[in-house]
């Protein structure tokens, strides 16, 4: 299986935390949709079919990025 660049997941996850943190104030039907879409995109990343599998997955991942990998700097 592939594995999505760690600088990729990672920007996932901080936008997934943004828009929860949105919806616990502002329930709209944008927010609801903006975070349907990156809960989608989490799942087919990390080949899971549940946002809850997807995040656990994602963040597997990168704990597996150890700290002489550069790649999250490049964001």
């Amino acid at each position: 299986m592939l594995r999505p660049h760690p600088t990729f997941l990672y920007n996932l996850l901080e936008t997934h935390a943004e828009l929860r943190d949105l919806q616990a104030r502002e329930d709209s039907a944008d927010v609801r949709r903006r975070l349907e879409d990156v809960s989608y995109t989490l799942c087919v990343s990390t080949g899971t079919r549940t946002p809850e599998a997807a995040l656990a997955a994602a963040k597997a991942l990168l704990a597996g990025v150890t700290s002489q990998d550069d790649s999250l700097l490049a964001a």
